[in-house]
């Protein structure tokens, strides 16, 4: 039990954090691999290789740090990682080798001025945070056990078709090998997918998001193909599906998870993408009751380069075409000059280029995209007094914002 004393202790190494944080988790990870190599099966190597999870844990730790009087306002980001330890089926004793190392880390990095004290405060500290995050996940864990069809760890599923949905994306329709149920994911929610790399002759895990309405039946994920000589590891993984994973193919899948899901405040949506961050979206907009009675209101705002790399096109038309309650606007950075429809627009998203468009503040905003993306559209949305609490958003791979 952290005492007065303790907090005080952590709260004095904030400004050490803020300054030297992202080389101290470098040096953990590099420690603890040494140690534990098999954990480089299980850690995402490509956002290693990049520094976005040294950063993502540097963040981390200084917001717990800053919060450590009140760990409880960390419940959302709590709940968003125990998620995602939940997909890589995460057990308690992995946190007890985090913490040996995390702990060495901070004597070898902070050095004078990791104190007995020092010391003794964060251990203090990571083992309630340990607990705080054993104890959730457990929960996750309990309710996969009592609900039909779901499952913990990773099970065999069946590549039962694959669809060319632009010069880029690829969707994979995945069926259970075993017969047996399946669960209703939420709509936004994600699967993770494991396959071994040759060339890093590791196992990798990649999260893709369920680009498909629940159906009890099948799930449908919709892969980006990477371009370029110097592609990195997770686009090593969306490649290897794309090159080597063919119909009738088995994968491994962990159970649905995320909690960026579509909400039932209100029947007024405005969903937001750039290029891949669709998927998910995609999935919130097939699960809505579209007809008239049910009195959805709905806008669909999507940017991608060109016509070519633009999946889904055809389904999205279908869609409004079919509920007058449904308004779409697409944007490319270039649009032939041929090109009369009125909602194909030219360059990034700009609301001002949206004819009548109206910022509703009883409307929910589901933005997922890459991180400049999703920054300028949350800016532009609080600058125009959409509240934060309607703003829902996902960022693909270590959560910076």
């Amino acid at each position: 039990m952290l005492t007065d004393q303790n907090k005080q202790i952590i709260l004095a190494t904030v400004p050490l954090l803020r300054e030297g944080g992202v080389a101290l988790t470098k040096h953990f990870y590099k420690r603890m691999f040494t140690h534990h190599p098999e954990l480089k099966n299980l850690f995402n190597m490509g956002n290693q290789h990049s520094g976005k999870q040294q950063t993502a844990l540097a963040m981390a730790v200084l917001a717990y740090a800053e919060n450590i009087a009140n760990p409880g306002v960390l419940m959302p980001v709590i709940d968003m990682i125990g998620h995602k330890h939940s997909s890589l089926n995460i057990q308690p004793e992995q946190y007890e080798i985090v913490g040996t190392h995390l702990l060495a880390s901070i004597k070898e990095v902070l050095q004078d001025a990791a104190t007995e004290e020092v010391l003794e405060a964060w251990t203090i500290a990571y083992n309630q945070l340990a607990d705080l995050m054993i104890g959730h996940e457990q929960k996750m864990y309990q309710n996969k056990k009592e609900e039909t069809g779901n499952w913990i760890g990773w099970r065999t599923f069946i590549v039962k078709s694959k669809v060319e949905e632009s010069v880029e994306i690829t969707s994979f329709y995945l069926k259970p090998k075993d017969g047996k149920a399946i669960p209703n994911h939420l709509p936004g929610q994600y699967l993770s997918i494991k396959v071994f790399l040759p060339e890093m002759n590791l196992e990798q895990i990649r999260q893709y998001s369920i680009s498909c309405a629940p159906n009890a039946e099948y799930f449908r994920i919709s892969v980006k193909r990477e371009q370029g000589p110097n592609i990195a590891v997770n686009g090593m993984i969306s490649n290897f599906l794309h090159d080597h994973i063919v119909e009738g193919s088995e994968v491994e899948l962990s159970a649905p998870a995320g909690n960026f899901v579509l909400q039932e405040n209100t029947n007024k949506k405005v969903f937001i993408s750039g290029g891949i961050g669709q998927t998910p979206l995609l999935s919130m907009l097939e699960t809505l009751d579209l007809n008239e009675e049910a009195q959805q209101d709905v806008v669909w705002i999507h940017a991608c380069r060109n016509k070519e790399v633009h999946a889904f096109a055809d389904k999205i038309k279908n869609i409004q075409n079919n509920h007058p309650n449904v308004r779409k606007y697409q944007f490319y950075d270039i649009v032939e000059e041929s090109v009369a429809d009125a909602s194909v627009l030219k360059g990034h998203i700009d609301f001002t280029k949206i004819e009548d468009w109206k910022f509703d503040s009883d409307a929910e905003y589901y933005v997922c995209g890459p991180r400049p993306f999703i920054e300028k559209m949350i800016g532009d949305l609080k600058t125009n007094q959409v509240n934060e609490e309607q703003i829902f958003f996902e960022e693909f791979g270590p959560k910076s914002l």
